[in-house]
């Protein structure tokens, strides 16, 4: 982060609680986060937590019942309409009778840009993520990083300054996982987006983050925001060093105060 840091996410004791035939369902509880542009923000915690409900009320797709959030230094739901995000879901989400060329151009296609514009920004994508050469190709014919890859790419054609990400690789064998870190952080560090990530996995919280957010359930809240010191290239033996597992066991004993492993 430099001094000239611009706050893309401000959440000022936001809550959100659920009404169910059972009762409320307090999902989120007095989170207070600044998120500033450039960072790479991930989200860790137990299932229920509310992770994945914070990512989707930044996104507009959850609406909190108490608190503030800005997205840009807008409402969630104006940033919606301007198109100053892009969101990658758990599974890739792409249309099997689209080719991954006309599933990136979906949303170019919805906002209006030029077949010109759509091309060039199709072409673009798909370098950045590293499937050039597949854009003919149909989700059927890739694999599952592929896709997910496709996927992001589909997320970044419009060049939205944030990029949302929930839990993109979780469904990875490890080898693939591990590849597409690296991609990530490559994708990061050329095009200096800022992202909110969300997973379950320490050693990505940790190897992919400039801060990670430690979360615990019942309320969903923050427990603790982990500054990470290490340098912004990581090759992945970075793992192995004693700056890594000092921030990975920082994090695990987070989990175990914010009383993550419960039952």
């Amino acid at each position: 982060m430099n001094d000239e840091a611009t706050t893309v996410v401000s959440a000022k004791n936001l809550s959100l609680t659920f009404e169910t035939n059972d009762g409320p369902v307090h999902a989120l509880s007095g989170i207070d986060l600044e998120v500033d542009k450039g960072d790479f923000v991930s989200f860790i915690g137990p299932s229920g937590c509310g992770k994945t409900t914070f990512l989707r009320v930044i996104a507009d797709l959850e609406q909190p019942t108490s608190g503030e959030i800005s997205v840009n230094d807008m409402s969630p739901q104006e940033a919606r309409k301007s198109r100053a995000y892009g969101y990658v879901f758990q599974a890739a989400g792409l249309y099997p009778w689209r080719t991954i060329e006309r599933n990136i151009a979906l949303p170019l296609e919805i906002m209006g840009y030029s077949k010109a514009d759509q091309e060039q920004r199709i072409a673009q994508t798909l370098e950045l993520v590293n499937l050039t050469g597949f854009e003919k190709k149909f989700p059927w014919q890739l694999s599952g990083g592929m896709q997910q890859r496709a996927s992001i790419a589909r997320a970044l054609a419009f060049d939205a300054d944030l990029l949302l990400m929930d839990e993109p690789f979780g469904a990875l064998d490890e080898i693939v996982r591990d590849h597409l870190n690296e991609q990530l952080l490559q994708l990061w560090d050329r095009t200096n987006k800022t992202i909110c990530f969300v997973t379950h996995s320490i050693p990505e919280a940790v190897y992919l983050s400039t801060k990670i957010v430690v979360m615990s359930p019942r309320p969903g809240r923050i427990h603790e925001v982990i500054d990470s010191k290490l340098p912004r290239e990581r090759p992945l033996d970075i793992r192995e060093s004693k700056d890594f597992l000092d921030i990975a066991h920082q994090v695990r004993e987070g989990l175990k105060a914010g009383h993550s492993y419960d039952e």
